[in-house]
């Protein structure tokens, strides 16, 4: 099989689109570029999908936690505690034994006039389970961003909005929330490279990769183990995803400009990459 008979045997393979088979004597350097950038797929699934619902709930989590009132204040605080003082290796597999305790027939919700059953089996399964933890792990993280930013939003902005008569919700939409954002967004691009680094976690928890259709370390780990030579599928993992996190640089880069448009060039906050070495 040529290479460019191999992409499209394989190119959306993750996604059960293509060959089922996997080769498994005779692997080219081929088969396993394009099966690997096949099982990233998963992985850019995981994190975009945490990081865009992450993003509101961390914004509600922040707003909680600058709240006056105690019962809801508190859950909130509780919460970032919780999900950024346990490893979130640990959070995988404990939510893994938990959606295993749910009723595999799904849960019975009554609504009145009849009855709605939720299924529960999609629980155990990586593409929900472990997107469920990364969302809220994900969250707590930010939360805790955009918490300092909205403390280190300057009070003479607050100020002079409240002079100009505006109510708590324009405020909140003209004034805070792009402050906030403007101070948050360097650490939160970090937040976000390091969320697209741990949906390599995935392939280690107890989440099973559902008929074969892994993430890039799913086929990374088939190679090294069909070829005895780990230096060829761990490298060629490891390098998608040095290039995603480029695209994720570049992506926030320019939103990071365009929150600071109106500053002068040479006085606009800079991103740089920090990698978090223990979470």
């Amino acid at each position: 099989m040529s290479c460019v008979e191999t992409v499209g045997a394989y190119a959306l393979r993750s996604i059960g689109i293509g060959e089922r088979i996997l080769p498994k004597t005779d692997i080219s350097v081929c088969e396993q570029v394009v099966l690997i950038g096949s099982g990233l797929l998963w992985n850019i699934y995981l994190a975009v999908i945490a990081v865009v619902l992450g993003f509101f709930f961390a914004t509600a989590l922040a707003l909680a936690r600058s709240s006056k009132a105690l019962l809801i204040r508190k859950p909130a605080d509780w919460f970032v505690f919780l999900f950024r003082g346990s490893p979130l290796f640990i959070q995988f597999f404990f939510a893994y034994e938990l959606f295993s305790l749910l009723p595999r027939a799904g849960i019975e919700i009554p609504v009145g006039f009849t009855t709605v059953t939720l299924q529960t089996s999609a629980f155990t399964k990586a593409w929900l389970g472990a997107l469920i933890v990364l969302f809220l792990n994900t969250s707590a993280y930010s939360a805790e961003i955009f918490y300092g930013a909205l403390k280190a939003v300057p009070k003479g902005d607050l100020e002079a909005a409240d002079a100009f008569g505006m109510s708590g919700i324009v405020k909140f939409r003209k004034v805070t929330w792009p402050v906030l954002l403007r101070l948050a967004w360097p650490s939160y691009t970090n937040e976000a490279i390091f969320l697209f680094h741990a949906t390599a976690l995935v392939f280690f928890s107890g989440f099973p990769a559902w008929r074969q259709k892994g993430d890039a370390l799913y086929y990374a780990s088939y190679f090294a183990e069909k070829t005895f030579n780990p230096f060829v599928p761990y490298p060629i993992a490891a390098a998608y995803f040095i290039v995603f996190t480029l695209m994720i640089v570049l992506l926030f880069g320019r939103i990071n400009n365009r929150l600071n448009r109106h500053l002068d060039p040479d006085h606009r906050p800079r991103l740089s990459y920090r990698p978090q070495l223990i979470r």
